[in-house]
């Protein structure tokens, strides 16, 4: 599971449910459980499996209707570049992201594995803070997808994971009242997101 799909899965749980009505999504709820075992929540956060089924009840509509509920969530700025902006209007994913950056201790951790790796010790001792917390805000950030674990390294013969923000770069625009936020997505999270590659 990537990041983005838990990041977004709260927001595409209710945009599923308001664009397809109860009756399409019990259909689709009955037939992920049978085909995966899945909810339709589970499925959000393993989206290959939800597509999979959308596919099987809209054929090649499901591309349509894909990403027209992506972008009620978001925009590709630009596709040209290797490393394409992408515009985040959903206030719900938003509202996450403004709440980490807002924390000074979640916003150390996520400036401290912007570009490399690295495992929870470590990030605790280049932010300077206490185990207890730290773990605690650590902890918070993989369950809101803000934090993605990109492997591990072994250490006494212990696998331990290694962790990287899921943005690269990230900008908040506030226009007539109304935000949005641009990000650029860590390659790594590209690479591993079905939604980002979907669209």
């Amino acid at each position: 599971m990537s990041g983005t799909e838990h990041l977004f899965s709260r927001s595409l749980i209710e945009i599923i449910k308001k664009d397809l009505g109860s009756k399409t999504i019990q259909k689709i709820e009955n037939r992920l459980f049978e085909k995966f075992g899945l909810s339709l929540s589970q499925s959000v956060e393993e989206f290959h499996s939800l597509d999979l089924v959308l596919r099987e009840f809209f054929g090649k509509g499901a591309d349509a209707i894909e990403r027209k509920m992506f972008e009620k969530i978001f925009v590709i700025k630009s596709k040209k570049s290797n490393d394409p902006w992408y515009s985040l209007s959903d206030e719900y994913v938003n509202s996450i992201i403004l709440e980490a950056y807002g924390d000074m201790d979640k916003r150390k951790i996520l400036e401290s594995v912007s570009e490399t790796p690295k495992i929870i010790n470590d990030i605790l001792k280049d932010c300077n803070l206490p185990r207890t917390s730290g773990y605690r805000k650590i902890n918070n950030l993989i369950d809101e997808g803000l934090l993605l674990k990109t492997g591990h390294i072994e250490i006494d013969n212990k696998k331990i994971s290694e962790y990287l923000c899921i943005f690269n770069n990230l900008k908040i625009n506030i226009e007539k009242s109304k935000m949005t936020i641009d990000v650029q997505f860590s390659k790594s999270e590209q690479l591993r997101s079905p939604i980002l590659q979907s669209v």
